[in-house]
């Protein structure tokens, strides 16, 4: 299994990543990618960093991991949150420590 990092998603600001929602799939746009502050530890295998996704749809997914698909970067599992609301639909956000 890859260990994503900040630079894997850095370059994809304004992309439509795939997620597989369980009854169909739909696109999630990466509005942010950001570095979190931290500590330098031993054994640490990447910087944290936060992302922040768009999803345009009035229904509100559960926290949960989501199956993501982006070209160039295969599928990979990432646990979403829902943070907050717009005229829109909803941002959810990723956190990796």
């Amino acid at each position: 299994m890859q260990i994503l990092t900040l630079e894997h998603f850095a370059g994809r600001l304004n992309q439509a990543f795939t997620v597989d929602l369980g009854h169909g799939k739909s696109p999630f746009v990466l509005v942010e990618a950001r570095p979190l502050p931290a500590a330098q530890m031993h054994g640490m295998v990447r910087a944290p960093f936060s992302l922040l996704f768009h999803h345009a749809s009035a229904i509100l997914f559960p926290q949960r991991i989501y199956q993501m698909e982006s070209p160039g970067m295969g599928d990979f599992g990432i646990f979403l949150v829902p943070v907050a609301r717009n005229q829109d639909g909803f941002i959810y956000q990723a956190i990796f420590n």
